[in-house]
């Protein structure tokens, strides 16, 4: 077990060498404040307004839920996950994950980051028994909907075959998202006329994983499905990666979730106890946050080399968007992929407006060799046997390298995030560092990291819209 590591070296260069001194105070008061988070939980006492939603549980989960399964075992939270996960993987080939938001993009990225790029093309066997997966209900988009009910309910000759059959589980704290619960309703019809509406399968392959109370919960206890997971109380959908919501169906992609949990806790003791210049959270919002009041850069380009980082990019899209983007603050955020993206951003990046603090996310090692083979010279007419025995990882390196001195050339600021290998522990660690690093920001900026209020305002006019709608059709 390697621990990532956070290098700003580059991005430094920009600030006075005591850079860090005029901050630090303020960072351990945040830091502290959110130590203080966490204690106003526990006591069970109601948070002061201004902190209202206080959603600190995620912070920690990881070593609740770790502690939980070392002394319960299968009846633990993480124990009965498993079983459930292994039990239906073993019935059906076909699983859908229906959410949005905080409820989809963490199990979105680690399936993109650790399975197969083209995991449904294999056969049942090179998935080793895992389900072709799907997901549904982050959209409204009828032509996306119709193809995958067009896959889904396709006839067959024999049902009880796991080749023939598929379930889906549906991610919702309050089952009140609209894109989430029109795509559950249309599923759960499929589902009905595919099984036929009396079978006991309905409530074994479908599996709800909500909030303590709201439409969702009402429904499962109403339908009287099998197995029901709980999204804990302050946790909100950014920040629940590590509950049910992306624990359920990473033990779906066959994933290692107690490695993913225990890299979340190393990464939260590494916060609370290094210092300064060793804690890849305090450093990562240090520089952040300097170079956005000292130099004006509020463009934070998550630039990740490879394209299975992608989705982790977009998750964290989403995390700094919903946080810190309020009171008409907060830093943009924008996910590149290279070397694809220096052939359409790289240029912008290069010789831009100088708003952008780039941080590569690099793996260092990979098991993937691939290597460039020789020609004979009278065919080497792409000219490229001076590359022969040169993996793709070892070119990788070089546009890293050569991207990163480039940038640095013109006095670009660039921070490198490494993650030693990219496996379960790697990313529990990541996911946690960032999480960890938002809410810190927040506190550092006097901004309330949770809750996300400016995204109920498009819900609200929708509804409206359609209620609209419905009235002007009832009118003579």
């Amino acid at each position: 077990m390697y621990p990532i590591l956070y290098n700003p070296a580059s991005a430094l260069q920009l600030l006075p060498e005591d850079r860090f001194r005029e901050i630090e105070t303020d960072l351990n008061a945040a830091r502290d404040e959110m130590r203080k988070d966490i204690q106003i939980l526990k006591s069970g006492s109601t948070a002061p307004e201004p902190k209202q939603p206080l959603d600190a549980g995620f912070i920690e989960l990881p070593r609740k839920l770790l502690s939980e399964f070392d002394n319960d075992r299968e009846t633990s939270l993480l124990g009965r996950i498993q079983s459930k996960a292994e039990s239906l993987r073993d019935e059906i080939d076909r699983f859908v994950i229906l959410g949005i938001g905080g409820s989809y993009m963490g199990a979105r990225a680690l399936f993109e980051a650790l399975c197969h790029p083209y995991h449904n093309e294999l056969d049942r066997n090179a998935r080793n028994e895992v389900p072709k997966i799907y997901f549904e209900g982050n959209n409204l988009d009828d032509r996306s909907m119709t193809a995958l009910l067009e896959l889904l309910t396709a006839k067959t000759s024999d049902r009880s075959s796991p080749d023939d059959r598929w379930g889906m589980t549906v991610i919702s704290k309050s089952g009140g998202t609209i894109e989430t619960a029109v795509a559950f309703r249309i599923l759960r019809e499929a589902m009905a006329d595919y099984y036929g509406a009396d079978s006991a399968d309905l409530r074994k392959l479908i599996v709800p994983i909500t909030g303590p109370s709201g439409k969702l919960r009402t429904l499962s206890e109403c339908v009287g499905y099998e197995d029901l997971f709980e999204i804990p109380d302050h946790v909100g959908g950014r920040f629940s990666i590590f509950t049910p919501v992306g624990l359920f169906p990473a033990a779906m992609f066959g994933l290692n979730v107690e490695k993913l949990l225990t890299g979340a806790q190393e990464m939260t003791e590494r916060f609370f106890n290094a210092p300064m210049g060793e804690n890849p959270v305090v450093d990562y919002v240090a520089t952040c946050h300097l170079l956005e009041e000292k130099c004006s850069i509020d463009i934070r380009v998550l630039s990740t080399w490879g394209t299975k980082l992608e989705s982790v990019g977009f998750w964290y899209d989403q995390l700094l968007s919903e946080s810190l983007g309020k009171q008409e603050r907060g830093a943009m955020p924008v996910t590149v992929v290279n070397t694809r993206d220096l052939h359409s951003r790289g240029q912008q990046h290069q010789q831009g407006k100088r708003d952008k603090l780039i941080t590569n996310l690099i793996v260092e090692e990979t098991s993937e060799k691939i290597a460039i083979p020789n020609r004979s010279a009278d065919t080497d007419i792409d000219e490229l046997n001076w590359l022969a025995g040169r993996t793709v990882h070892d070119l990788q390196k070089a546009a890293i390298a050569g991207t990163n001195r480039a940038y640095r050339e013109d006095t670009r600021p660039i921070a490198d995030i490494r993650l030693p290998k990219l496996n379960e522990h790697a990313l529990g660690q990541f996911f946690q560092m960032m999480m960890l690093a938002t809410v810190l920001e927040g506190r550092l900026l006097g901004i309330n990291p949770y809750g996300q209020p400016g995204v109920e305002a498009y819900k609200h006019n929708m509804i409206e819209e359609l209620q609209q709608t419905e009235k002007k059709k009832g009118q003579p």
